[in-house]
């Protein structure tokens, strides 16, 4: 197949052989790359599209890794590294370690004092990131076409739960106080994470399925994870902003600065990295807002997200209301195109009581309201949502290579 072909010259020519092999086949914008490499942490860059970009170094060998068979014995060896100083498994094949090794790095431009204050930014707003991580970027995803078709037929659609848990951690471990420390785990699961969309570069493409449905012949390019990305904490602080949650400067850098090592650790280049809070946002207008929109995967993906909570008997984990969650923070185009039911009752509190909500808990309001089930929804929603949700899953959890396409046949779970 052509695409194999394609995928030989990335791999013999490095990051400049892969724009040239892929210029032609890569999918075109709506308008041509304009955001300059000047706003990215790395200041300079030669300023190639990013979705002609891939990861070569870490394609070539996990594609090699699965055709040879070797992918679930590096699984599980893999499942001892769980902490970023531990060192890796002895018996890992030499050129996967010595590929990690390099991996996990942190990038030169750390700043630990920006980390430091990402700390405390996580620990004030935990509340708000809860709601946001959950209903802003997790059901966004489900709107991101391409990456709502990656997962509907990668074998992360077949196991929903699974797949969502695995994404979970990361947003788990990157708030951890530790996150980027030797005891940590956000490098381990930065650097297994990498090794998963290099998996899913490789099995991809031998999908009947997604060949047809996609319009593209290797998925999750540099842009991709940077779509990804701009749903996480651009969206967030998009928020925030928008709530009037006033946050100091040296929290809100801090904040950026975690998610800008986060995106380097995932084998993203610096030059697409956006160096501010101004810069992501021009980043995201461009890549981000135009592509919105719903697909028949996602709209699956949707409905079975929202019924993740089914099995367990409490009211307020309900599908009505997880469902009225989205249509708050998605608005209500989105929300009918995922064919999201409105909600006669939780609709217009959320509506109503948010903002309140959020004044109260910040302290904007002189003369306090009357505290009553409004108020108390959101706290005891969150609090039993993640003390219920992480109970179930299986720990510790496990990120692994993949090693085949979802099985369109079987009942997803």
């Amino acid at each position: 197949m052509d695409v194999f072909n394609r995928r030989k010259a990335l791999r013999a020519g490095g990051i400049l052989g892969a724009v040239g092999a892929l210029a032609i086949a890569a999918p075109a914008r709506a308008e041509p790359w304009s955001w300059s490499p000047e706003g990215s942490v790395a200041g300079t860059g030669a300023g190639v599209d990013p979705l002609r970009v891939w990861d070569p170094e870490a394609d070539e060998l996990v594609a090699g890794l699965i055709d040879r068979g070797e992918a679930p014995r590096v699984n599980e060896l893999l499942r001892t590294w769980t902490r970023n100083g531990q060192a890796l498994p002895a018996e890992l094949p030499s050129e996967l370690r010595d590929f990690m090794e390099y991996a996990r790095r942190l990038p030169q431009w750390t700043e630990p004092a920006q980390l430091d204050a990402a700390i405390r930014f996580n620990k004030k707003r935990g509340l708000y990131l809860g709601v946001l991580y959950g209903f802003a970027s997790g059901m966004m995803s489900t709107v991101i076409p391409k990456e709502a078709r990656a997962v509907y037929y990668s074998k992360g659609g077949q196991d929903l739960k699974d797949r969502i848990s695995k994404t979970a951690k990361l947003g788990y471990d990157i708030g951890n106080a530790n996150a980027y420390a030797p005891e940590g785990e956000m490098i381990v699961t930065c650097v297994k994470t990498r090794l998963v969309h290099a998996a899913v570069r490789h099995l991809l493409p031998q999908s009947p399925h997604w060949v047809n449905s996609s319009g593209e012949d290797i998925p999750i390019s540099q842009n991709d994870i940077m779509v990804t990305w701009h749903s996480l904490p651009t969206t967030v602080m998009k928020h925030l902003t928008a709530w009037n949650v006033p946050i100091p400067a040296d929290e809100s850098a801090g904040f950026l600065h975690s998610w800008q090592v986060a995106a380097h650790m995932l084998g993203v280049r610096d030059e697409y990295i956006p160096n501010s809070w101004p810069e992501a946002n021009s980043q995201a207008a461009q890549v981000l807002a135009p592509i919105i929109a719903a697909t028949p995967e996602g709209a699956k993906l949707a409905d079975r997200l929202l019924g993740l909570g089914g099995n367990i008997d409490l009211a307020i984990l309900s599908k009505p209301i997880l469902g009225s969650f989205t249509r708050f923070l998605l608005g209500d185009k989105l929300a009918d195109d995922l064919a999201i039911p409105r909600e006669p009752l939780w609709d217009p509190l959320l509506q109503f009581s948010w903002g309140p909500f959020i004044a109260v808990r910040e302290g904007l309001l002189t003369i306090a309201p009357p505290i009553g089930d409004p108020y108390w929804l959101f706290d005891e929603f969150l609090r039993k949502a993640a003390l219920i949700y992480l109970s179930e899953l299986r720990m510790p959890i496990s990120i692994e290579i993949p090693t085949m396409n979802r099985d369109m046949t079987q009942r997803p779970r």
